[in-house]
């Protein structure tokens, strides 16, 4: 890995790495192959409960254990209501279904998150849904000294509307995240460490066993099947 940038190689060594943890830890990543492309992305389901844009509460995270999620919707009883959207009234209390995936990005050379959330119902979040749903604390620091931003994109392998942290800041936050990890003596996995600084934001915690599970091996040495 050559400074701050990370190449598609290493992105797909680095993916390799989490998703033999995930599988030891049991924590839900998958790696979803995009039909007649040699390309890819990491994936996850959770289900949150958050408040809507309320300064004292924390969100509470859980695993999803039955809902799967797929390119075209929600499987089970959501039907046409995957189009619908949900708005959610402040102070009011939602367990939403939130789906994650990890791409790379040519353009910055980094690691680009993607995100759609749900009711249970099926219906979608609104921009500012997802913004009244972020932790105060994270909410203030995008607003006033932002790593990044959350915006709706289309997805670049799927072609549906998902929101995204844009990575346009990436290199400058991670740098010196990198210079640390790297005094120490031990191995650094580039996707994992700017998981653990940009998940929180959007409710996807890195849990700390990841970095007890850690091989003593180069993240670049394999990539994923």
């Amino acid at each position: 890995m050559s400074g701050c940038a990370l190449n598609e190689k290493e992105f797909f060594s680095c993916c390799q790495l989490l998703l033999q943890q995930s599988e030891h830890l049991r924590d839900g990543w998958s790696w979803e192959a995009v039909q007649g492309s040699e390309e890819g992305y990491l994936r996850k389901t959770v289900l949150r409960s958050v408040v809507a844009d309320c300064c004292d509460q924390q969100e509470r995270t859980q695993p999803v254990v039955a809902t799967r999620f797929h390119s075209d919707g929600i499987t089970g009883d959501g039907g046409d209501e995957d189009d619908a959207v949900c708005v959610l009234s402040e102070g009011s209390s939602h367990v939403l279904q939130y789906e994650y995936h990890i791409l790379y990005s040519c353009s910055y050379s980094a690691p680009v998150l993607y995100f759609r959330a749900f009711t249970l119902e099926g219906r979608s979040l609104m921009l500012e849904d997802v913004w009244s749903s972020v932790h105060p604390n994270f909410r203030h620091c995008l607003q006033n000294s932002p790593l990044t931003a959350i915006t709706q994109q289309e997805h670049p392998l799927l072609g549906q509307p998902f929101f995204m942290l844009h990575p346009c800041r990436t290199e400058e936050f991670m740098r010196p995240v990198l210079q640390e990890a790297q005094e120490q003596p031990r191995p650094v996995n580039y996707v994992l460490l700017w998981l653990s600084v940009v998940g929180p934001v959007v409710g996807l915690d890195v849990p700390l066993k990841y970095c007890t599970q850690l091989h003593p091996s180069s993240p670049s040495s394999s990539e994923p099947d």
